[in-house]
């Protein structure tokens, strides 16, 4: 069977990424949803039908119920668990091989980036693989299962909790800036599989604009930044990465 193909890649853009000593990536959770993570509003199934994502992701909501929160993302983390990265994944994985100064800075927080084998990742969104302490905001690797849910700080006892970035959170300052810096200064900036809405990462394409960069679209949906992208894409990112890479560095660049 012949594998899907997306639409043509422009020429021009092939010349212009094959040439870039800099580029940027931004992905978002149409990039997941390919290899089966269910997107954060479709997390909602089962017994979870009864609750709206935003009250279960909230530092209140935790206040209130830390033993649900703690559940609800104790099986997400279990649904990530059983996917597996998918050829877009595995295509950036390609491009960051070949292309000078290259950042990967995704809104997901599954770690398939780097399960795929993703090195400059940016993580504006945090990771649903690692644990903080409420309290003190700081990353614990290690604690005493002693069955309490949520789990306890083994430094200051306070309460566990996912290290993503919850409804009245501000996303992690250096990542934040690491993200904007990259994007001041690529020639190419991909916008991938994310609706271009949730800000500030939606207004990293705005950086790249400004920074005269070829700002590029890849989604099955047009969204807001369509209009302005100099390329748009339409199409699954899992089929238009490899293509593009392939396109650019050749059959071999593929993995």
């Amino acid at each position: 069977m012949k594998p899907a193909s997306g639409p043509p890649i422009p020429i021009n853009l092939v010349e212009r990424v094959r040439s870039a000593q800099s580029i940027v990536v931004l992905t978002g959770a149409g990039v997941s949803a390919e290899s089966g993570v269910p997107t954060f509003r479709d997390a909602q199934t089962g017994l979870w039908t009864n609750y709206r994502p935003e009250d279960l992701a909230t530092p209140e909501a935790f206040q209130r119920n830390p033993r649900l929160v703690w559940e609800w993302y104790a099986m997400r983390r279990e649904k990530v668990l059983t996917v597996a990265p998918n050829p877009g994944h595995r295509a950036l994985v390609a491009m960051e091989r070949v292309v000078r100064e290259f950042l990967l800075v995704t809104q997901n927080v599954d770690g398939l980036h780097q399960r795929a084998g993703s090195r400059q990742v940016c993580e504006l969104h945090g990771n649903i693989g690692r644990t903080k302490c409420f309290q003190e905001n700081r990353v614990i690797e290690q604690w005493v299962d002693d069955g309490q849910v949520p789990p306890r700080c083994p430094q200051c006892g306070g309460w566990l909790r996912p290290d993503v970035v919850w409804f009245n959170e501000a996303l992690p300052k250096a990542e934040l800036i690491r993200a904007t810096s990259a994007s001041r200064r690529c020639q190419v900036f991909f916008s991938v599989g994310t609706s271009a809405m949730v800000y500030p990462a939606a207004g990293l394409s705005q950086e790249a604009f400004e920074a005269r960069a070829v700002v590029v679209e890849i989604n099955p949906q047009p969204t807001p930044l369509t209009e302005r992208a100099h390329h748009f894409l339409q199409g699954p990112s899992g089929v238009i990465l490899p293509e593009l890479v392939r396109a650019v560095w050749g059959e071999q660049a593929v993995p």
